[in-house]
């Protein structure tokens, strides 16, 4: 059952393992190398191989089993790894579909990836009747409190200002959240959100499950991770093990921003995204693809994962 909030629990035994130059160490070594073995539902099964996945991924294949037996879990990989459907099937598994009420939160640095992250989420749970919003600034506040209040949606997926502001005036509740991840934790705390997230544990429940994916670990991030875990597995995914061949990646330079989207008509893509969506002789998704639907599945402009040196439209890992 879930349980309800209490007053945090200081967690002052930092976790051993954690090399301050930027690097952990890993504490668990179990591999799974097929969904089918994760004892995940069918429903959730149906959605993943729906979404084009074949094979986990090296992170997928060691993150999602501690995090569905509800381990505190730092994982540290390199964009593209397939993090983002790490902690969305995860949190998926995790849900009691037939209690109306926010589970799990979710923090990402941008409403970019916010929006990115609630897509896969949607998608992977397509066949669940799980509800998922993107909690972020810039959209109108008062359909922001109408949506939380009325629909309760089961997954929180925001950045974080936006996120404690909706906390803090009490039309998000915190009561039945169990699942808390921080998603490109040390990319968040670069931006200055250290105070909001800080804020936001403090609302929560003492035991809610805390996981923290990280490309590096920097000391702001260590400290996080001191303060607000309780013994978590560590996993860290070496470039070495990274199975990225046979993925093609491409951009096409424009000469306006303008045209990205706008007048192109379809054209030929191999979308591969990463390893989770099949890996080397996976099926890889073909097609004339329409540039406006592209860029809101995999293809990113800018700030997330855009070719830098301008305006040019980007294939990018968004799993």
């Amino acid at each position: 059952g879930l349980t309800r909030c209490f007053p945090l629990r200081p967690r002052d035994n930092g976790p051993e393992g954690m090399d301050p130059d930027g690097v952990i160490e890993s504490n668990w070594n179990e591999i799974v190398d097929s969904f089918d073995d994760m004892n995940l539902s069918e429903a959730l099964l149906r959605g993943i191989y729906a979404y084009g996945f074949e094979k986990p991924s090296a992170i997928q294949q060691r993150a999602i089993l501690p995090c569905i037996k509800g381990y505190d879990v730092i994982a540290q990989a390199q964009s593209g790894t397939g993090k983002t459907a790490t902690f969305a099937i995860s949190i998926l598994q995790q849900l009691e579909l037939h209690i109306k009420a926010t589970q799990a939160l979710v923090l990402a640095p941008t409403r970019e990836l916010a929006q990115q992250i609630q897509k896969v989420v949607m998608a992977l749970g397509d066949y669940m009747g799980a509800s998922c919003h993107a909690c972020i600034g810039g959209t109108n506040v008062r359909a922001e409190v109408q949506k939380l209040q009325l629909e309760a949606p089961h997954i929180i997926v925001g950045t974080p200002g936006r996120v404690f502001d909706m906390l803090n005036r009490r039309y998000l509740s915190p009561k039945f959240i169990k699942m808390f991840v921080l998603d490109e934790a040390d990319e968040m705390l670069s931006r200055g959100f250290k105070d909001q997230i800080y804020d936001i544990f403090q609302k929560l429940s003492g035991n809610t499950q805390v996981v923290l994916l990280s490309a590096t670990m920097p000391m702001d991030v260590l400290e996080v991770t001191k303060k607000f875990m309780r013994d978590p597995i560590r996993i860290l995914v070496k470039k070495e093990e990274l199975t990225l061949e046979g993925i093609r990646q491409f951009y096409i330079n424009v000469e306006r921003e303008g045209w990205v989207g706008g007048s192109a008509a379809g054209f030929q893509v191999v979308q591969g995204c990463d390893d989770g969506y099949g890996g080397p002789g996976g099926s890889q998704r073909r097609g004339w693809v329409p540039m406006g639907v592209l860029r809101g599945v995999g293809v990113l402009v800018g700030d997330n994962g855009g070719v830098q040196g301008g305006p040019s439209l980007s294939s990018s890992p968004l799993c």
